[in-house]
């Protein structure tokens, strides 16, 4: 899996970005938040504004598991 390595920050850092963008849908690129929104669509679409679709990982910033 090609950005494996975007969710292991998050899965690792989960607790402070929850703490720093408790429900938005972030935007994780080469192991830093390069993004957060209120919507999956609207990370989606500034998502794509900058990076290629496939390089960038959309995570719902929440608590657990």
């Amino acid at each position: 899996m090609a950005l494996e390595r975007e969710f292991k920050y998050f899965v690792d850092h989960q607790d402070e970005l929850v703490a720093q963008y408790s429900g938005k849908f972030i935007v994780i690129v080469d192991v830093k938040v390069v993004g957060a929104y209120d919507s999956e669509a609207e990370a989606f679409a500034g998502a794509t504004k900058s990076y290629k679709v496939g390089s960038f990982l959309i995570q719902h910033c929440l608590p657990g598991k």
